[in-house]
Formats: structure tokens, sequence, C-alpha cells
């Protein structure tokens, strides 16, 4: 089925709808079942934020499309803006002025040096290392004058065992020794947005009982992969509920022309049923 969403992620909403329907349908369940229809998973999580202020379980799957593999960890992400200083002065008079823009040069020179360090740096073994890029820059006023500020926004993203303060650390040494060795280079640094990385216990009773019926519907034992964007499974899992991310096949979210595979869909509805009951049973 073709159509925008279909794949991220309509699909994983129909079929978990269906599929809580379904298994009460079997029979009483011990538990209950919660079916939450969340917004704004792609920016801060605000809808899943707010559901567990009010909810809890003992377990819970996200149905965010994963190709019908069983996504076991994700990268989390933490922005910062770093303003680098300089002074304003017409751009006759170097003698005043200080570049601001050619100050920033150099942060974003140490920058990819940071990215090198990073990638050849300690592996997780499912997400490979963390990473870090410039996303946006804003610097000065117009072409006769010495810009005063350059600001640029980065992100890092983030695996297992890292956080936003160890990153913080992290890009404060890296402006320090700019500090020290570059003359006149002055900064502000703003931490923004961030949102941690995710790791499944790969022995969890939802882990187990998922990756038994996936196993059962598709005929063969499901691949376990890892995300590298984030998602709510991080929220689920620091409030104490076991989670992971499973999810239909098809192509092309955020793309102009996005599809879902409709067999897919129908083995997603069949393996959560199956789920679902059999955790509740």
């Amino acid at each position: 089925m073709y159509g925008r969403g279909t794949f991220d992620m309509k699909g994983g909403i129909a079929a978990m709808m269906t599929a809580a329907a379904r298994a009460v349908s079997r029979g009483p369940l011990r538990g209950d079942v919660i079916v939450a229809c969340v917004a704004d998973e792609e920016h801060g999580s605000l809808g899943t934020a707010e559901v567990l202020e009010s909810f809890t379980a003992d377990a819970a799957i996200v149905t965010e499309p994963s190709h019908l593999e069983v996504t076991l960890a994700h990268k989390g992400f933490v922005w910062f803006d770093v303003e680098i200083e300089g002074r304003a002065a017409h751009g006759s008079r170097p003698d005043l002025g200080i570049d601001a823009i050619a100050k920033a040069g150099h942060f974003l020179v140490a920058l990819e040096e940071w990215g090198r360090r990073l990638a050849d740096g300690p592996a997780h073994p499912l997400l490979g290392t963390g990473t870090v890029h410039a996303s946006v820059i804003h610097g000065g006023e117009e072409p006769s004058t010495y810009p005063a500020r350059c600001r640029i926004t980065l992100e890092r993203r983030t695996v297992p065992g890292e956080s936003a303060d160890s990153v913080e650390r992290e890009l404060t040494a890296v402006l320090d020794q700019l500090a020290t060795t570059v003359p006149g280079f002055r900064h502000r640094l703003t931490r923004g947005l961030h949102r941690e990385p995710f790791e499944a216990d790969p022995e969890a009773a939802i882990v187990r009982t998922l990756t038994r019926h996936a196993e059962r519907a598709l005929g063969r034992p499901p691949v376990i992969r890892a995300e590298p964007f984030w998602t709510d499974c991080a929220l689920l899992d620091r409030a104490g509920i076991p989670c992971l991310l499973f999810g239909v096949d098809g192509e092309g979210a955020h793309a102009a022309t996005e599809y879902v595979d409709l067999a897919s869909l129908d083995r997603l509805t069949e393996i959560l049923t199956g789920t679902v009951a059999d955790f509740c049973a």
C-alpha cells in the first residue's frame, strides 16, 4: 500500500490496534493491554512522556517499522549551540575587529577531527560508534564588517554507555584546547535537547516471547538488529518498562514515495497477537 505514513508508522498503528482486539477476543487476559497512540516522536516525544506520567506496564513493544527484524538497541542524541565570539568593526579596521567566522573555522576543523577520533574508538556490537556533525551555522551581518559572533549548532549521536554529560565533557575539552592554542578564541556553550540511547535485555520476557512468535510466523529465527535513529523505546526503558522495537516491512520513511508491504503487516499483526496473548496468559 502506497501513501504518506503507511510505512512510518500507520502500518504499526493498525497492527497494534488489531492485535490488541484479537488477543482480547481470544479469551480473558490476566492483565490490561494498553494501546498508546502518541504524538511528537519525531522531535521531543512529548506524547510518550505524558503517557508515562499516568501509566506503567510490565513490558512494551514499539511498532516503528523494522522490516520484521527484532530491534534491541538504538542511538541517542544531544544538541549543542556553540557561539564563537568576535568583535564587530568596519571592514577597513582590522586593528579593531575580530572575525568570529574565521575563529569558528578552527572549531569546525576540530569538530571534524573529533568525529574521526570517535570513528576510530571503541564500537558497540550492534550500533558501532557515536558520531558528531555540524548541523546549522549562523554568522555575520554584511560584507563590510567584521562579524561579532558565529553560532554553530551541532549534533552528537550517542551509543549505550555515553550520556549528555559525558559528551559535554568531550566538547568542553575540544573548546578549551582551542581557547589555549588559537589567539582570540572565545566561546559560549549551550546544551539543547538530548535523548538517551537504548539497549534492551535480550533475556527479558517480552523479548523472548516476541522472538518466539516471530520465529513461528516467519519460519526462521528473526534478524536481531539495532537502529541509528532515536525512538520512544529509550523513554520506556528509563521508566523501568522492558521493551523492544518491532514493525513492518516497506520503504520510504520521510520520503516522497512511501509504502508498506501488506504481507508484512499481516505477519506483524499475527506476531503481536500471539505475543500479547502469551505474555498476558
